[in-house]
């Protein structure tokens, strides 16, 4: 492997990414970093409780600064939250440090995932609509990654062969 750069998995919420990472962290030995995670032990509280207490600008502020401190670093493989790569801040960031790689998957995958998780703020209210409404406006932003994979027809194992590829030619 000849990258020193980050590996940043984007996508949807309910894409894989923290179970994606998880497993390919191990894989080139790499830490993980999960920012959804990061921001729920800094705050010690779920995102959900983060969301109903304080509202999502201030979920925001604290994931825009986890997430530059974070990818700032060198040789992680950093999962964002499905929001994260919104942030133009965080994608400017990304560019000059990371490999992105888009997770991608067919709306009805996604919405089966995330329709009736209690975990995800974002999805809680929403209905099949409006969550393929949410995904086809971040899809847009998706698009800017450096790599995209469609993740429907594949196992875990082949999505991680086709990431490990892409790290080892960058």
């Amino acid at each position: 492997m000849k990258s020193k750069k980050n590996i940043v998995l984007i996508g949807m919420m309910g894409s894989g990414k923290s179970s994606i990472g998880d497993l390919l962290s191990k894989k080139l030995n790499l830490a993980f970093i999960d920012i959804d995670k990061k921001i729920e032990e800094s705050e010690n509280k779920t995102i959900v409780d983060i969301f109903k207490k304080k509202g999502e600008n201030h979920f925001r502020k604290i994931e825009e600064n986890i997430s530059i401190n974070y990818i700032k670093l060198k040789d992680k493989i950093i999962s964002l939250g499905g929001g994260g790569y919104i942030n133009l801040n965080i994608r400017k960031e990304c560019s000059k440090n990371c490999v992105t790689v888009w997770l991608n998957w067919e709306d009805e995958t996604l919405i089966k995932r995330i329709k009736n998780s209690k975990k995800r703020p974002l999805a809680i209210k929403l209905n099949s609509i409006e969550i393929k409404k949410l995904i086809f406006e971040r899809s847009k932003i998706y698009n800017l990654s450096d790599y995209k994979i469609n993740c429907d027809k594949l196992t875990k194992d082949q999505i991680i062969k086709k990431i490990i590829k892409i790290y080892a030619d960058t």
